[in-house]
């Protein structure tokens, strides 16, 4: 009876840890690194460089070929536009697919940038569409924003005020998330202006000291699981909410906060450094390296990973905090805002997209906010990744905030890929940053 509860009990066990593992993979494929799904048409767009890269001034050419199910989609009619990154299109055409291909002339940039080709196929009542986008001498680019002179001093100032507060951690263990392997608890501490921040931590519970990421969430508002995952590979993982409220919290609540008093956060009081939106979360990312450092089962070595909004909030954090040791960051947002103001793409939130945002005092305050001009100052390794056809982090963004690291760096370029990753790509920023924290 005792044998046959055991094995009970043991294979309950296993599936509660294969469910969480799913959930967690299901959750970050359905994140800010969704792939998109294969459709019954497609089309491809092939650039006549391997690398997808060229000098200004080099002519492009690329093949565009259509498939229905995998075969030959024959003589239908294709439109496509070419544009630079996120910028209105200066050429439209159509054109008769002789076969199922065809050669495109997409023509060239005398600047360093992106040029990207729009094409899409109307098929049975449907519209098909697809995106390639190439670069010239991206190496070159510079964000366009600048660093105001109190840059560092303003950051520093907050920074030293926070620390000033008492974190009063909070640590509740969540059983029935819990693995043989891995303790999960939902977590709390406090932040500026009586506010808290809250995350989920996983830790491996077996005895030792191990490495501590911060897990730095993309753009919205929503439930952290925990990473189950990567903290059975021997690292501690703080899955930080931003929003101040719980992460564990369970119906429709946060779309409600979503579609309610959180609608647009990106914006709110953008008029004023000292009261913007943003303010609040960089300093509450610093206390989570704080929280970090204050477990007794952390050993020192100190991570930042994100994605996204999440991709920016790496860098910040790490930028206001030497005591970060590796950085992982993907196509980060709230890049070179200013970009649109030079007319040349600026990053999400988009906010000088709209011209009427473009007062000197919502100029004046991004600038303390600037992914760029955190980047600036990162002394830490960093593996960074974007991808030429993102829409939402637009490449000509992402790719200047690169050039402008001066501390050790590497980079993974998705030549096809959009606001995602490939699997193995994200594989490799896990594995690289777990390693690099491992050692002394």
């Amino acid at each position: 009876m005792c044998t046959f509860a055991s094995k009970v009990q043991k294979l309950l066990s296993i599936m509660k840890q294969l469910s969480l593992t799913l959930t967690f993979w299901v959750c970050l494929c359905l994140g800010a690194m969704a792939q998109p799904s294969i459709k019954k048409v497609q089309l491809h767009l092939v650039p006549d460089h391997a690398d997808a890269l060229y000098k200004t001034g080099q002519n492009v050419k690329m093949k565009l070929i259509a498939l229905h199910c995998g075969l030959q989609l024959n003589d239908v009619t294709v439109s496509y536009e070419v544009s630079e990154d996120l910028m209105p299109s200066h050429l439209s055409k159509t054109i008769t697919l002789k076969g199922n291909e065809a050669t495109l002339n997409v023509g060239t940039l005398k600047h360093p940038g992106y040029l990207r080709v729009k094409a899409w196929v109307e098929h049975d009542g449907r519209t098909y569409t697809t995106y390639s986008t190439v670069g010239f001498d991206t190496e070159k680019l510079q964000p366009t924003v600048t660093m105001p002179a109190d840059f560092k001093e303003f950051w520093q100032k907050n920074v030293e005020a926070v620390r000033k507060i008492e974190l009063h951690p909070t640590m509740e263990l969540i059983p029935e998330r819990c693995t043989e392997k891995v303790n999960v608890y939902h977590i709390s501490y406090r932040n500026i202006r009586g506010t808290r921040m809250y995350g989920m931590l996983t830790m491996p519970r077996a005895e030792g000291k191990y490495p501590a990421i911060l897990r730095l969430p993309g753009a919205g508002v929503g439930e952290k699981t925990g990473d189950i995952t990567h903290a059975a590979q021997g690292a501690i993982i703080l899955e930080l909410g931003i929003h101040g409220i719980p992460v564990n919290l369970k119906g429709s609540v946060y779309e409600d906060l979503a579609y309610g008093v959180l609608a647009g956060y990106e914006s709110q009081n953008l008029h004023d450094r000292d009261s913007y939106f943003y303010k609040r979360v960089y300093l509450g990312c610093v206390r989570g390296i704080d929280f970090l450092l204050s477990l007794p089962q952390c050993n020192g070595r100190i991570g930042t990973l994100g994605g996204s909004q999440g991709g920016a909030l790496s860098v910040v954090t790490a930028a206001l905090d030497e005591r970060v040791n590796a950085s992982v960051v993907y196509f980060p947002a709230l890049c070179d805002q200013e970009g649109y103001i030079h007319n040349r793409a600026g990053g999400w939130p988009h906010a000088f997209k709209n011209k009427a945002n473009c007062t000197k005092e919502k100029l004046e305050t991004f600038r303390y906010y600037d992914t760029a001009n955190f980047a600036r100052l990162l002394r830490n390794p960093v593996y960074y990744a974007y991808g030429y056809n993102d829409l939402t982090c637009a490449p000509t963004t992402t790719r200047s905030v690169y050039n402008v690291i001066t501390a050790p760096k590497q980079l993974i370029i998705g030549e096809n890929i959009g606001h995602w990753l490939y699997p193995e790509q994200i594989g490799a920023l896990w594995n690289w940053i777990i390693e690099e924290l491992k050692t002394q």
